[in-house]
């Protein structure tokens, strides 16, 4: 049997182990900096390593393993952890060790774990702006958040638009961040306002003046409103640009998805054709080899549209599934969740899971069980999902007579 290797990376220096037939043939240790990855994949290829066993599946040091040939297996930590009582009865810990445990499992469990396969350029690209994205949307939100408390301290009058974080609601803020600064903002000056500043809602200026005088008026002195002035004008300044990215990079995934050989698979599941993020997640997610999901189950297990079972004696239960990719679960659960609206099958899906009980977070996880069987299949078969195909949905259809 050739031998195998187990690295722990980290952020400066990786730790590698060599196993051949369960005993330490070589350690070593490379720095993460180029010479370190030339001299890693020297040794390695030197050795006649067949296998490598790491705890992440990408990244620059993973793409570089796979360039050189070698099979890489990518072990969750939680495995690992559970790992190290089969080969030390105390319960220490260090890189070398941990290294050793790798090594081991790449050599005796290989048949329990599924070798990584490296993705197209195009999904490469739409994982790297799906996941920017998402981090960027998460730095929004927090703002958002203390944007929108700092108004209801000293004015809440500010918040008359459906969204703080919205570009007129940012616009305005800028313009008015403080009451004092609006005492003169009548119905003609916010007509005005609103055309400056291209606005595309449909309130009318004298409703949004309404709304922003019939708001409670704070009790703040002049000093500490001057300061939650500079805090807005502040949180202001750190969202518009956040704001202006995030629309930028939605228009770069709706022309990266545009070009991808598997976004016709999804998009009829989609009512609106134009929808982008979430089949570009999902797209991104899954990833394109077709062995990494063997069964619908597994694809729902990592999904955590399936729930863990726990059995013993008379105890049987079944427990949200926490370990699991939780993008593609987001991006699975905003699929269910829109298609419940629309799609009659999913709607009778989702009403009988609610009927039985479930609450609402729980039918979205039922339904997206249910979707998962159905995406599976036309995501092996390369096929789109097609209405005619889907028997449950015909079964739905009135008959003509």
């Amino acid at each position: 049997m050739a031998a195998t290797a187990g690295i722990d990376w980290a952020s400066e220096a990786h730790e590698v182990c060599v196993s051949d037939e369960g005993r330490v043939a070589e350690r070593f240790s490379v720095d993460h900096d180029e010479p370190g990855m030339v001299e890693l994949a020297r040794r390695l290829t030197r050795t006649g390593i067949a296998r490598v066993a790491i705890e992440r599946p990408d990244g620059i040091l993973v793409e570089r393993l796979l360039a050189t040939g070698i099979e890489v297996l990518a072990i969750h930590p939680n495995q690992v952890k559970a790992a190290r009582p089969r080969f030390a009865v105390a319960h220490g810990k260090s890189d070398r060790f941990d290294a050793y445990v790798l090594a081991e499992l790449a050599r005796t469990d290989a048949h329990r774990f599924r070798p990584l396969v490296p993705d197209s350029g195009e999904t490469k690209a739409l994982k790297a702006l799906t996941r920017a994205r998402e981090d960027l949307v998460g730095v929004r939100v927090e703002l958002a958040n203390q944007l929108r408390a700092q108004l209801e301290a000293f004015w809440p009058g500010a918040l008359m638009f459906s969204e703080v974080d919205s570009p007129i609601s940012l616009a305005f803020l800028a313009r008015y961040p403080g009451p004092a600064d609006a005492r003169g903002l009548g119905e003609r000056r916010m007509a005005a306002f609103l055309e400056r500043n291209s606005y595309s809602g449909h309130t009318d200026p004298a409703v949004l003046v309404a709304r922003m005088r019939a708001a409670p008026e704070g009790t703040v002195g002049e000093v500490e409103c001057e300061a939650r002035r500079g805090l807005v004008l502040g949180l202001v300044a750190a969202l518009e640009p956040i704001v202006g990215e995030i629309a930028k990079l939605t228009s770069q995934i709706r022309e990266r998805l545009a070009g991808h050989p598997d976004a016709e698979i999804f998009r009829p599941l989609f009512r609106d054709r134009k929808t982008a993020i979430c089949p570009a997640t999902l797209i991104a997610e899954l990833g394109d080899s077709r062995e990494r999901y063997p069964t619908e189950a597994a694809m729902a297990a990592d999904a955590g549209m399936s729930p863990v079972a726990l059995e013993s004696g008379k105890l049987r239960v079944a427990t949200f599934r926490r370990a699991c990719d939780k993008r593609l679960r987001d991006a699975m659960a905003t699929l269910a969740d829109s298609t419940r609206h629309w799609h009659p099958w999913a709607k009778e899906v989702y009403a009988g899971a609610r009927a039985r009980g479930q609450d609402h977070p729980h039918a979205i996880r039922t339904l997206g069980r249910a979707w998962i069987r159905v995406l599976w299949r036309c995501w092996q078969d390369r096929t789109p999902y097609d209405p005619a195909r889907h028997g449950n949905f015909s079964r739905l259809q009135p008959t003509g007579g």
